[in-house]
């Protein structure tokens, strides 16, 4: 693409003991007669810590360091100072996040990444599963994948399968399994990779999965390396228990449409999969709380088909009574296990779906999750499902882990019901209660948790920790829980020779995997806790998981990598970061960027569906941004068919930062003037954009813009500026490879109070890589969802008033509508739209003095 021709691209994984690690290494070479910019972007299981990462030009390799993360971000804003940043994780989709780099390579040569990552894969469903991302996005000369795997325990079911395998690459897909070993390759050649005979498109766009299970003798393994041990529990062939389940339900406004279409679906499969022996109810909670029965009543076939007309029946209305809809099951299952309504060795849990945040009776955050967990009392876990994007993750993740649960995110795809029966599939089958594994205290340090309330059917237990003797070579533990009929309760014992030799028929493992595996759980698990903890045991756990991060070289959320690499003029620095679920990639771009929010005003969605969470090169959308006096600021809803509208009334004088792209350098500032002629009816003075200040510090570009005339750096002036003029800043030099180019269609229109204003559209086109641009449209990079309600007459009988659900804040707005200037420059057109006031609050992100600056450049 472009003169850059992706020479060889290898995917080496070796897994032992389910403990992977999984090294890319790309080789791209620039056959252009000029220096281009080469991109290496692939995307990353979420469970996943990057190790390593380095670049190899002209045969001098550049390393990545990992840092503790300020240490990082110092190096990294010293070098974003200097020009090109490079080299960020960020999030991407369901399963993965996408790591980025680029570097500039000068004509006839090459480069050659090598990227390292280390995951525990889960076992679910009874499977170990790898989730690879295939997506080298042109034909690759030599294109491999190897994935070789060893356990101790021997082999099983090893699967291997693929999105974009087709009849024709399915013999090229080839696995093996033998014993303790087993192998998927996949070495497709450039005509098979092609997606027809005379094309140039690659059909390797989609999804690898290997999929593999152990042999099992016994319950556990036990494993020991080194002065480490890693002990694996599932067993098998035992009874389930029954479970006593609560559904509790978020039916508020904000779930009307798709969303409570596709929650009544998922639970109508979730009663065709519930046990006679089973108990259960729904709790739906809106502005009220209410219940289908009053306590858990046994799946009988009548019951079921009575709550499959009440699940058909649920509706969205009214307000968020989050509080009051949990505690109400919390009650509930209390009550059920105190009268002994359902059975005493039964596994019980409740399930949380909400979209939103409360908003109604008792609505603080962290006075729910008090109450929550002093109600609960640690006898049953707590799953919370957050829908969408607009729900508080971070609320719902620490009340779930608070109370040995956890939160999961519904996507709002077309499959969220298939999304929400699958995780109900997780968890529908427990076989113990109350398990515990415990090890010698005077001879194990270190140990990672080994005390579950739950062991689901498919899953598996992992417990890892040192020797306080690091020549101890030999450990015995006992194991506890509770089945159906009767406690469990079993003593393993492993010593270091039986493993020593088991590992030694075969070659290519990594010696130090177990330290390795251990280190991995024992910091997953650090910053598990750390989301519930507070003051000093916060900080403990944090130091704690900094440091392992550090010494075994894992990127984290507390640790960053600098990627150093070569420029022209002087070297530069990217950042490697591991986002979290719940942050946004703007977040993230955001605190290691030090960039100002962006105050976006209208834009419009011109692509086919809705933003999705992965990204796809092949869309090209166009984003229009519009403002007016005051000045106002419309932003389109195309699902809605609607718009929102508000004001934003500053003095005159005061700048507005409208765009801050730090990809191409543009900045563009905006300053208020005032009416020519007062108004006597109000002490507010009606304000309007004068001036408009546009740099890109690229280029080393300034222009000043007012509704006379556009005046260049240079000093080159555009005079007889009236209705409509544009001017075009076209990104050159070491970022052209974007091949983004912004245009600003300037407008100049005689404002109500007799001002020559300035309107401003901004048209960003010709996208490549436009999820790179996604990243600096702040507060409205994700579509705006909202919901109408109680709509009344307001103070002008032509306007009416409503209550609007937005980003889960309760507002009250009014029917109006703004003036739009892109079609008619000179008298404007109405919008309708619904109207926001307070300058926007509770629609912007923070308060719009957060987006003055101190002057136009």
């Amino acid at each position: 693409v472009n003169d850059i021709e992706i020479y060889s691209m290898k995917i080496d994984s070796k897994i032992t003991s389910r403990f992977a690690r999984n090294v890319i290494t790309s080789e791209a070479i620039n056959r252009g007669n000029v220096h281009k910019e080469v991109f290496f972007d692939v995307e990353l299981p979420k469970t996943a810590f990057i190790t390593n990462f380095s670049m190899t030009i002209d045969g001098v390799t550049y390393p990545g360091n990992i840092k503790e993360k300020e240490v990082a971000k110092k190096q990294y804003e010293k070098a974003v100072s200097q020009g090109q940043t490079a080299g960020l994780v960020k999030a991407s989709g369901r399963k993965t996040e996408r790591f980025s780099v680029s570097v500039n390579i000068a004509a006839a040569s090459k480069v050659i990444f090598e990227l390292t990552y280390e995951e525990l894969l889960k076992r679910h469903f009874g499977k170990y599963e790898m989730f690879m991302k295939v997506k080298p996005k042109q034909l690759v000369r030599n294109f491999e994948i190897e994935v070789d795997i060893f356990e101790p325990q021997g082999i099983s079911d090893l699967e291997a399968e693929g999105t974009f395998i087709t009849n024709d690459l399915q013999d090229i897909l080839r696995k093996t399994s033998s014993g303790k070993k087993g192998s998927v390759s996949f070495k497709p050649t450039l005509d098979q990779q092609r997606t027809c005979a005379s094309c140039s498109q690659s059909v390797l766009d989609g999804d690898l999965i290997v999929k593999y299970d152990v042999k099992r003798t016994t319950p556990d393994n036990l494993q020991i390396v080194n002065g480490y041990f890693v002990h694996f529990f599932a067993p098998t062939n035992l009874p389930n228990l029954s479970k006593n389940v609560i559904f509790v339900i978020d039916t508020s406004g904000s779930m009307s449409g798709r969303e409570i279409q596709q929650t009544r679906e998922a639970l109508l499969k979730i009663l065709d999969d519930i046990k006679h022996e089973d108990y259960f109810n729904f709790i739906l909670f809106g502005s009220e709380v209410r219940t289908w029965k009053e306590t858990l009543i046994k799946a009988t076939p009548e019951n079921l088909d009575e709550a499959r007309n009440f699940v058909r029946g649920i509706i969205a209305d009214g307000m968020t009574n989050l509080h009051g809809g949990l505690m109400r099951g919390i009650e509930m299952l209390n009550a059920a296990h105190k009268e002994n309504l359902v059975p005493k060795r039964s596994a019980s849990i409740i399930i949380m779906l909400t979209d939103g945040q409360p908003n109604v009776g008792v609505s603080n955050t962290q006075e729910i999750q008090t109450l929550v967990k002093k109600a609960i009392e640690g006898k049953y876990p707590l799953y919370n499902l957050g829908f969408g994007y607009g729900v508080d993750y971070n609320f719902l993740e620490k009340m779930a882990l608070e109370n040995k649960g956890l939160a999961r995110r519904i996507y709002p795809d077309s499959d969220s019901a298939l999304q929400l029966q699958g995780f109900y599939d997780e968890v529908s089958r427990p076989m113990l209660t109350d398990v515990e594994l415990n090890y010698p205290e005077n001879e194990i340090t270190d140990l990672t948790k080994n005390n579950f309330k739950h062991f689901y059917d498919g899953s598996e237990i992992v417990v890892a920790g040192r020797f306080t003797d690091q020549n101890q070579n030999s450990l015995t533990v006992d194991v506890k829980g509770e089945g159906p009929d009767d406690a469990l309760s079993f003593t393993t014992h492993q010593d270091a020779e039986q493993t020593a030799k088991a590992l030694e028929e075969q070659q290519y493992i990594f010696g130090e995997y177990i330290e390795r595996l251990w280190a991995y759980l024992t910091i997953e698990q650090l910053l598990e806790k750390r989301i519930a903890a507070t003051g000093e045991e916060k900080e403990n756990l944090t130091a704690e998981a900094l440091e392992l991060s550090l010494k075994y070289n894992f990127v984290t959320p507390l640790t960053s990598m600098v990627v150093t690499k070569p420029e022209d003029l002087e070297n530069q620095a990217g950042i490697a970061d591991k986002p979290t679920e719940g942050r946004s990639i703007f977040t993230i771009v955001c605190k290691y960027s030090i960039l100002m929010l962006v105050f976006l005003t209208i834009f419009v969605l011109r692509f086919p569906t809705a933003l999705a969470p992965s990204y796809g090169s092949a869309l090209n959308p166009t984003w229009y941004t519009s403002v007016d006096g005051d000045p106002h600021f419309i932003i389109s809803v195309p699902q809605k068919e609607d718009a929102i509208c508000f004001n934003i009334n500053e003095n005159p004088g005061a700048v507005l930062n409208l765009i801050k792209d730090p990809v191409t350098g543009i900045t563009v500032n905006g300053e208020l003037i005032g009416d020519k002629k007062a108004n006597n009816d109000s002490k507010i003075q009606n304000t309007y954009f004068g001036k408009l200040g546009i740099t890109n510090k690229h280029l080393n570009l300034t222009v000043m813009v007012t509704p006379e005339k556009i005046t260049v750096q240079n000093g080159a002036e555009k005079t007889g500026f009236t209705w409509l003029d544009s001017v075009t800043l076209q990104q050159e030099g070491p970022h052209s490879s974007l091949d983004l180019a912004l245009s600003f269609i300037l407008q100049s229109h005689k404002a109500l109070g007799g001002s020559s204003a300035v309107c401003l559209v901004w048209v960003l086109h010709n996208i490549l890589k436009w999820e790179y641009f996604l990243l600096f449209l702040g507060q409205f990079f994700q579509p705006i969802d909202f919901t109408i309600l109680e709509i009344h007459p307001g103070s002008d009988p032509k306007k009416p008033d409503a209550t609007m659900i937005v980003k889960n804040n309760k507002l009250t707005v009014t029917r109006g509508w703004q003036k739009d200037y892109r079609k008619d420059p000179k008298n404007g057109i109405d919008v309708p739209c619904w109207f926001v006031h307070n300058n926007g609050a509770g629609l912007i992100d923070g308060v719009h003095t957060d987006y003055i600056v101190s002057s136009l450049f």
